[in-house]
């Protein structure tokens, strides 16, 4: 009886000394009861970000650890009543085998400011949500989707992809990317001025503004204003096509 009074007080500061460790594997879920005009920031440093609308009435984060060193990750939840703060980090000086995966659901029809959905080595992906929204990643795709409000995209070696449904608000948009493609879909009462340019990619776009080629050398361009100009519209790539067209 005392060997396994021994051997179970052993087994219980083995156990105490790694859950540290276990906890930090573990996944993260969680809901947020954020009001309209609440702020949603998101900021992951390898993995997808995923953020969609449903029929609920809080945000619900779920957040899945992946890869041989999951164990080491640590999300920082920097919440408070207005927002939504949530980032990945990394042990320092250490080489990890590791990504998290971020899915995001909001409210469906509720209007929030979408401060930073953020990936370094990731896909960022939108899809039917509403209002002010910034989506960026390093190495990964920027695909945004049937969303309402002023939205702004870039990736530096991935393609970017937007449809606007329906445009609320004014301001200044900004569609980027180094050595992808950027194709934006818009209404086909656009209200903006608009400015595209790519140095060695195509040029599209069926709204009513001149296409101009440079005369010496690689590049192409178009400016015009639609409607008032109650916004400005900036599509660019160095070495990818871009295009601007009706839904």
């Amino acid at each position: 009886m005392k060997r396994k009074l021994e051997l179970l007080a052993l087994a219980t500061v083995i156990f105490a000394g790694y859950a540290p460790c276990m906890s930090g594997a573990e996944d993260f879920h969680k809901s947020y009861p954020l009001g309209a005009h609440g702020h949603i920031l998101i900021r992951n440093v390898s993995g997808d970000v995923k953020v969609s609308s449903y029929a609920g009435e809080t945000v619900v984060v779920d957040a899945y650890k992946v890869g041989r060193d999951r164990d080491l990750l640590r999300i920082e939840d920097q919440s408070n009543a207005d927002s939504i703060s949530l980032r990945v980090t990394y042990p320092e000086r250490s080489n990890c085998d590791a990504s998290v995966n971020f899915e995001v659901r909001v409210p469906q029809g509720v209007e929030y400011n979408f401060d930073r959905l953020a990936s370094v080595s990731g896909n960022v992906l939108i899809a039917s949500v509403r209002g002010r929204l910034k989506a960026e990643s390093v190495s990964g795709n920027v695909v945004v989707k049937d969303v309402s409000g002023m939205v702004n995209a870039s990736s530096v070696s991935g393609n970017v992809d937007v449809e606007i449904s329906r445009l609320e608000g004014t301001g200044e948009m900004k569609f980027s990317s180094v050595s992808g493609n950027v194709g934006v879909k818009a209404p086909s009462n656009l209200d903006a001025d608009i400015d595209m340019s790519t140095v060695s990619g195509s040029l599209k776009t069926d709204f009513q503004i001149e296409v101009q080629e440079r005369r010496y050398g690689p590049g192409r361009s178009a400016r015009g204003r639609l409607g008032s100009g109650s916004s400005n519209l900036r599509i660019t790539s160095v070495s990818g096509r871009v295009s601007l067209t009706h839904i």
